[in-house]
Order: C-alpha cells, then structure tokens, then sequence
C-alpha cells in the first residue's frame, strides 16, 4: 500500500509538499490522495496543507500537543490553566483540552476528541511567552495573568483553590500586571488571594 510511504516522513506534521515528495507525485495529486486517506481514516487534518498520521496522533505526548496547538492558530502560545498544569501549579489536570492565547480572533478547534481553546487577547498583552522545546509557552506567572485578566472581563472562570501559589513568583506578578488594564489590576486588588501565599 502506497500510504505505507508516508510513515518515512519523519516529520510530526507535514503538508502536500512532503506527500508528493515521499509518494513521487503531483502536488495536485498529493491533495487528492491527502482528502483520500483523511476519508480512511489514515491521515488527520489539522487545518489547510497540515496534516498528521494518525497513527502518530495516538501517540503524541503533551509536548508534541502544544506544538500542533502552537501550529493550529498563528500566532499562539499556551497559557492559564493549560501552562499552570504543565508547570505543576495546579493540582487541575487537563485531560484533551489545551488553552492558548492567540492575537487573531477567539476559536475552539477540535480534532479527534481533543479540544484546542484559543482566546484573542489584546496585542499589548501578548508577552511574557518563551519557546522551550519547540512550543510557545507563557511563564507561570503569566498564564496566571493572562487568566485573571480574562477573569476581570468576564470570559474566563480560575480555579484559585488549585493553585500553588508558594510555585509563582508573586513580586513578578505585581510587576507583570502593570503591563495590564486598570480593570485587571483593581481586580488583583480586590482578590488578594495570592498575598496569603
């Protein structure tokens, strides 16, 4: 079976270039063959020339899931609840759900029971993010921020007993929210919640 060839992408994802490459074909014939093995369940779509053997996906680590979250929504990073996890902050596990904040506009993609949770946050805000293996991710104290100020808008409910507040730096905390609206910071305020740490 020719779709066996694919499997020496060594690539996460690839897109038709790398299909027609491996398979000795057209660029229009490797979209062709691309919907063809998205029909038999063999290659998974994650958005337009982006795709991934599914016999991949079912292996993908949590790192290899920022990544493609990272790649889903240009540009991303991973933040609030997602990140604090990650950092073991939070005793919240996420189990198929990935939070990023994202410049362009606010979307939920899911592919294959996994949810992807993008929230458009304002471009002044979008900092306090570094790449560490590969993906984009916010500092701790960041991703705290990032969910607070969404907090203060309305849009976004914090699990704050499940935080570790002795794990974040809270003087970068009060210097970070500076960089945010006086909404965000009143509402800091008025939760002390993280100064009984």
């Amino acid at each position: 079976m020719r779709f066996l060839q694919l499997q020496n992408i060594e690539k996460l994802y690839f897109g038709y270039e790398d299909i027609a490459r491996v398979l000795g074909i057209t660029l229009q014939s490797a979209k062709v063959t691309a919907n063809r093995y998205i029909k038999q369940g063999l290659l998974i779509r994650l958005k337009r020339n982006i795709y991934v053997l599914k016999e991949k996906w079912t292996s993908i680590d949590r790192e290899q899931e920022f990544l493609l979250a990272n790649i889903i929504q240009v540009p991303s990073y991973i933040s609030m609840m997602t990140a604090l996890d990650y950092y073991e902050i939070t005793t919240q596990v996420q189990r198929d759900f990935i939070e990023s904040v994202a410049v362009k506009r606010t979307k939920e993609v899911e592919i294959e029971q996994t949810f992807f949770n993008y929230t458009k946050i304002n471009t002044d805000l979008y900092s306090g993010f570094s790449r560490t293996r590969g993906f984009f991710i916010a500092a701790p104290e960041k991703a705290f921020l990032d969910a607070v100020y969404l907090m203060s808008l309305g849009r976004y409910s914090l699990d704050i007993p499940s935080i570790d507040f002795s794990k974040l730096n809270l003087e970068k905390i009060e210097y970070m929210v500076r960089l945010f609206p006086l909404k965000t910071q009143s509402f800091l305020n008025k939760n002390e919640y993280f100064r009984e740490a």
